[in-house]
């Protein structure tokens, strides 16, 4: 048994430096996730602040329609689909495929952080709008120096649950032929016909990728929690 273990260690891992498929995957997922998580949270802000501001004020009605459109659109669609849609058609022309992947995934993630920022905002008091005017903040100051701070620490746990998902499903950039983690063990199968190895590593990296930003966002909601105090 031992025999057969190393056996399949070396010719998963070992030969060829097949272990290099796994880490430059790796690098390419975590590229592709930072960076679309990112763009996720500036789209997801900018829409989540105009759908907020049309329900308190019912201003803002024609940005409100195409953030409705987008919203509908992107939840609507697959991710895969809006992967293959954007490098096939939108940029054909494109040759360097990580930016592609990232504003995919960027623009997907942005629909879902859109609505975590609205309930988020929706669920601060009207009372502290109305503070913030009194000591002289115009609407957008009150927004970002009251509101928002309080909504980041209520929608903290969804957003990590949203990046979890985003880091999870990268796992289909092999689409466009981009040689992220998934693709890697694939690769790696594909030479040893052996799946159990390959696939048990790619499963391996992302849980303990999960746990790590798991146990980031907990500590950074501690952090936050004591600095109310």
């Amino acid at each position: 048994m031992w025999d057969r273990l190393s056996e399949q260690i070396y010719l998963n891992f070992i030969k060829d430096d097949r272990w290099q498929y796994f880490t430059n995957g790796l690098e390419v997922t975590l590229i592709i996730a930072f960076f679309a998580a990112l763009l996720g949270i500036v789209i997801g802000l900018v829409v989540g602040v105009i759908r907020s501001t049309h329900e308190k004020t019912h201003k803002l009605k024609f940005l409100n329609f195409l953030c409705s459109i987008y919203l509908t659109v992107i939840r609507g669609t697959p991710v895969v689909v809006q992967l293959m849609i954007i490098y096939y058609i939108i940029l054909a022309n494109a040759r360097n495929k990580i930016p592609v992947a990232i504003l995919a995934f960027g623009i997907n993630s942005g629909a879902y952080v859109a609505e975590i920022f609205r309930s988020g905002i929706m669920s601060i008091d009207n009372g502290q709008m109305e503070a913030g005017r009194s000591l002289g903040f115009n609407y957008i100051q009150t927004m970002w120096y009251v509101v928002m701070p309080q909504a980041f620490k209520n929608v903290l746990p969804a957003l990590c649950n949203e990046f979890i998902a985003l880091l999870k499903e990268t796992s289909v950039s092999g689409y466009i032929a981009l040689q992220d983690l998934t693709k890697a063990g694939d690769i790696v199968r594909s030479r040893t016909f052996d799946p159990f190895f390959p696939l048990l590593t790619v499963a391996a990296i992302y849980l303990v990728c999960v746990i790590v930003l798991t146990q980031g966002v907990k500590i950074l909601e501690r952090r936050l929690r004591q600095s109310e105090h």
